[in-house]
């Protein structure tokens, strides 16, 4: 774990608002995972940020949140289903045939 993100989580009194990278970190998520979770309505930004703008968000819904074993299964399952969905279009192109490492072998 790298110092400031260290120093970050160690903070006796955190900010009230968190960014989107900040509250991956809080919650356990990767900065990439957060845009997921707001699309699928399991995380709400303080606001109407516009769609491409920086979202920010309550820590103190986040510490709740963060303690909800239901939110977090639902979480997980919201991720999955959207790698799953994104890999499944991946291999559903024309023209693109999926790589095997038994068809490398055998070239």
């Amino acid at each position: 774990m790298n110092q400031d993100l260290e120093r970050f989580l160690n903070l006796r009194n955190a900010p009230q608002r968190l960014s989107a990278a900040e509250a991956a970190d809080w919650l356990g998520f990767s900065p990439h995972e957060i845009p997921i979770l707001v699309a699928k309505g399991l995380l709400k930004p303080l606001g109407h940020p516009a769609a491409n703008g920086p979202k920010h968000f309550l820590t103190a819904a986040l510490d709740d949140l963060k303690r909800d074993e239901k939110w977090h299964h639902k979480a997980a399952d919201a991720l999955q289903e959207y790698w799953r969905h994104r890999n499944g279009r991946k291999q559903d192109q024309p023209g693109v045939r999926p790589s095997s490492r038994l068809q490398s072998q055998n070239d």
